[in-house]
């Protein structure tokens, strides 16, 4: 591996500026938009729902809680693997990925756990509106980090196969397409952290709401 291509001198990267203006940017916005509309809407006919059949709301498995901590986990080394990659550090760069996609797949494992948990106490989707709202929308969300792993498989494929030699790496780091799709990468995957701190917190308030009133 070689960690700093500084023989020949980058061509100059205008992606910062033009960012905003992008159409991979404004797709992922518009992406990003629709899905938080998509998630508020169904979380509040949740509410609505519940209220009007006079339904306690489901509580939530333990790892629900620590799926948290694990998503977490997988948006730091996203983080660092942009760090990484900007630093053209190509073993932690790669490195970084493979925790990413190591942490996703942790995450989905435990998430299926956890509705089995949910199983076990015969609680299934079609229960009663809570707990059928409650497997929709995790179920939404697990299929959304699903559809990032391609993308993620993706990175960690040019890396390997275009990090070999010390002309091949500059290209790669210099390439402002690349640093593009890894700067909404990194995004797509903050917005599914957030969406999930955001479902479980939600959860969290309605058992506590229900449970005070």
């Amino acid at each position: 591996m070689y960690e700093r291509p500084h023989e020949i001198e980058r061509p100059i990267d205008d992606t910062q500026d033009n960012f905003a203006f992008h159409p991979k940017n404004i797709y992922l916005s518009l992406l990003l938009f629709s899905l938080s509309m998509l998630f508020l809407a169904m979380t509040a006919a949740f509410v609505y729902t519940r209220v009007q059949s006079d339904l306690p709301p489901i509580q939530l498995p333990v790892l629900f809680y620590l799926n948290t901590i694990i998503l977490l986990a997988s948006s730091y080394t996203m983080v660092s693997a942009k760090r990484a990659y900007l630093a053209d550090n190509t073993r932690q760069y790669q490195r970084m990925l493979w925790y990413t996609l190591y942490l996703s797949l942790f995450f989905m494992a435990m998430q299926l756990v956890a509705w089995y948990q949910l199983f076990s106490q015969q609680i299934y989707v079609n229960s009663d509106n809570s707990a059928g709202y409650l497997y929709v929308i995790s179920a939404l969300h697990f299929a959304h980090v699903i559809g990032g792993l391609p993308f993620l498989g993706l990175f960690l494929y040019r890396a390997r196969k275009y990090m070999r030699e010390p002309v091949s790496v500059l290209v790669y780091f210099s390439d402002p397409d690349k640093r593009l799709n890894l700067r909404l990468l990194t995004i797509y995957w903050h917005f599914l952290d957030g969406l999930w701190i955001y479902l479980v917190i939600f959860f969290l308030i309605n058992q506590l709401l229900w449970q005070a009133i």
